[in-house]
């Protein structure tokens, strides 16, 4: 499993980076997409969409199960990576270069967890 330090973590395998400007990228991690396995759709909110922290933001379809992508963040979606729709695949392929979401107005986080407590999370099953 790969971590990365500037990044922080969710309990449900989310990770949120700062992008420094009042926006946060929102993207699954690499344990989340080895535990999906194979990603072949995925649902996300347009641009404009409210989102509230723990409450779901969209669905990932793999090919074991559907699962519910929950917010690290209440605010408001600000872009989407539209190019996942025709490729959710990439998820698997780069799992922290393939983000879902960008955040900003940002007013509530969700528990959040640095690279070395959420690895400790994982470990714990």
């Amino acid at each position: 499993m790969t971590l990365l330090d500037d990044r922080k973590y969710t309990g449900s395998h989310e990770w949120l980076l700062d992008l420094g400007n009042g926006t946060y990228r929102v993207g699954l991690s690499d344990f989340a997409q080895q535990s999906l396995g194979d990603i072949v759709f995925i649902d996300l909110p347009q641009a404009g969409d409210a989102l509230t922290a723990d409450a779901s933001l969209g669905d990932v379809e793999s090919v074991k199960a559907v699962s519910e992508v929950l917010s690290p963040v209440s605010g408001k979606v600000t872009a989407v990576n539209d190019e996942l729709s025709a490729a959710p695949e990439t998820i698997n392929a780069d799992p922290y270069g393939a983000w879902l979401v960008e955040v900003g107005d940002v007013t509530a986080f969700a528990e959040l967890m640095d690279a070395a407590a959420y690895e400790a999370f994982c470990a714990q099953g």
